[in-house]
């Protein structure tokens, strides 16, 4: 049986060109901690998510297709599937995603409805859990899309290497541009003032399940430490 699971963002762009965005698939891929694209051909992507909790790795390998593009209703629904790389576990899902205007001028608010199976050594969480972690993981990739969106859309997978130079904009003239040394200061300065993107490597979803395990237990058990307190104090009076 399906999980079904709600989320929402905001991003500080609006609609019409938060859609171009969320199209680039590569662009955003490293948004979403642990996630790489490995191919894309076509409405194909074919792609990897890690995942690390404490000593357990996890792998996936897995394909998402997309199988509606509405531009009209700014409507994207994704068919996505995945295998563990060294185990049997298995995960799919059906992500339909709806863009609108933001409260804020200027703004774009995206609404995912997500269908989850899935199968192996994650099952294990708990479906309780679940609804938790995706609202993590969706607020987390938010924060990370807009800082990508206010850094000018470079990553740390495209930006500039050592050595290279940055591309000089279409239009400019090579013999009216700055020198070589005025180049590289007014890179640095760019770079500075907008810092690439550096993708997570792997989903620690120890801060996404662990963490809220023990928000939700050290209150009950502060409780029922309490509770016990109370009753022994209750018992030595009723002695005395």
């Amino acid at each position: 049986m399906p999980i079904e699971l709600d989320n929402s963002f905001t991003v500080p762009v609006p609609p019409e060109q938060a859609w171009d965005v969320l199209l680039d698939v590569r662009r955003i891929a490293p948004c979403m901690p642990g996630a790489s694209v490995l191919s894309v051909d076509g409405e194909s992507v074919d792609g990897q998510v890690k995942v690390k909790l404490g000593p357990l790795s996890l792998t996936y390998n897995g394909t998402a297709k997309f199988v509606e593009k509405d531009q009209d209703d700014l409507c994207i629904v994704l068919d996505a599937s995945g295998k563990e790389t060294r185990g049997a576990g298995t995960a799919s899902a059906i992500v339909t995603a709806t863009l609108q205007q933001g409260g804020e001028p200027g703004t774009t608010t995206a609404t995912i409805h997500t269908s989850l199976n899935v199968t192996g050594r994650p099952a294990q969480f708990g479906r309780s859990l679940l609804p938790e972690v995706s609202g993590k993981l969706i607020a987390q990739f938010a924060d990370n899309l807009a800082a990508l969106l206010a850094s000018g859309g470079t990553t740390a997978t495209d930006a500039p290497g050592p050595g290279e130079a940055a591309a000089a904009p279409a239009g400019t003239a090579e013999a009216s541009g700055p020198t070589t040394g005025e180049a590289a200061s007014g890179t640095a300065s760019a770079m500075a003032a907008a810092p690439a993107l550096k993708p997570e490597e792997s989903l620690n979803a120890f801060k996404f399940v662990v963490i809220p395990i023990l928000k939700r237990a050290v209150p009950v058990a502060a409780i029922t430490a309490a509770i016990a307190v109370a009753l022994r104090k209750l018992r030595g009076r009723g002695k005395s």
